[in-house]
């Protein structure tokens, strides 16, 4: 039986507070990343440079196992999701299948990052395998995120989206998805190319991207920012429709929130780009992409589900 509107409710704050925390897992993965502090246990996992608890640990490794010990707290939370999914939604639910979900995806998370470790793709390994990993890794990122956006908005209230006869909004929301998960690749790999060949100047990064010698990571430069451009378009186009259509006042405001985000995310994109990709900007960028893509998952949800009183919004 369903629960009482208490526990719901609840719930509810408690899967949207989940997917904070995991924002902030990311960026804190994504800032290691960018100082190339990948490399601080080792090639140890899950131990950190062969040791439970690291012993007059340097920087490198204070910034690699605080990601480790944030990260084993977001596979408890969401292990303690999935089971209060469980317990309080019955057989069928939308709140189950979203909570197991989200946690498979956490388990390939930590598989996909104690194989970065284990093969060393970290610090300053430039394999072309590892963009491969990288890329992986985003769309598994992606991916939970959307799990337990969804696992929050079904536990509040919301509904699973009805694809079929969805028409023209139902293509360009699904156009819209996977263009900002293809774009969320592609950036990954780029910012992993700033960080591996860092420039001193526009005049010679423009002129590293163009050359025939140039690491691969680093002639894919170009195709991002055309990419963003493009992915804008359709996002606006879906977004417009989903207006027009007056779909509810939540699928109304995901809209708004979609169209403002990748606005934003475009100038700072720019910005990045200007002032030579710097940390604090890179992560700006990466928790940008995070929110948008947050708000298409609402959004196509609210435009393509049954509307329903939302007890609880992100």
């Amino acid at each position: 039986m369903t629960p009482p509107a208490r526990l719901r409710s609840t719930y509810a704050r408690f899967a949207w507070a989940v997917l904070g925390y995991n924002l902030f897992v990311i960026a804190w993965g994504a800032f290691v990343r960018a100082t190339g502090s990948g490399a601080g246990c080792g090639s140890h996992w899950p131990l950190c440079n062969g040791e439970i608890v690291p012993r007059a640990p340097e920087l490198a490794t204070i910034v690699e196992f605080g990601h480790r010990l944030t990260s084993g707290v977001a596979l408890l939370l969401v292990v303690a999701l999935v089971v209060g999914a469980w317990r309080r939604w019955p057989a069928g639910s939308p709140v189950r299948r979203a909570a197991a979900w989200s946690g498979f995806l956490m388990r390939t998370e930590a598989l996909i990052g104690a194989g970065l470790v284990l093969l060393e793709y970290v610090a300053d390994d430039t394999r072309v395998a590892r963009g491969w990993w990288v890329g992986g890794h985003l769309v598994n990122t992606f991916l939970l995120v959307a799990a337990l956006t969804l696992t929050a908005w079904y536990a509040s209230g919301g509904t699973p989206p009805r694809w079929r006869r969805s028409g023209v909004l139902g293509a360009g929301l699904a156009a819209s998805l996977a263009g900002v998960l293809l774009l969320g690749v592609s950036g990954a790999v780029t910012a992993l190319g700033d960080t591996l060949f860092p420039v001193a100047s526009l005049a010679e990064g423009k002129a590293q991207t163009f050359s025939d010698s140039a690491h691969l990571f680093v002639r894919l430069r170009i195709w991002h920012p055309t990419l963003a451009i493009a992915v804008g378009a359709v996002v606006a186009a879906a977004a417009w429709l989903a207006l027009r259509q007056d779909r509810g006042t939540a699928a109304r405001n995901a809209a708004l929130a979609a169209l403002g985000l990748y606005a934003v995310q475009l100038a700072v994109g720019a910005v990045n780009v200007l002032l030579l990709a710097p940390v604090p900007l890179q992560l700006v960028h990466l928790l940008l992409s995070d929110a948008l893509w947050i708000a298409l998952i609402v959004l196509t949800c609210a435009a393509l589900g049954t509307p329903r009183a939302i007890t609880t919004h992100p």
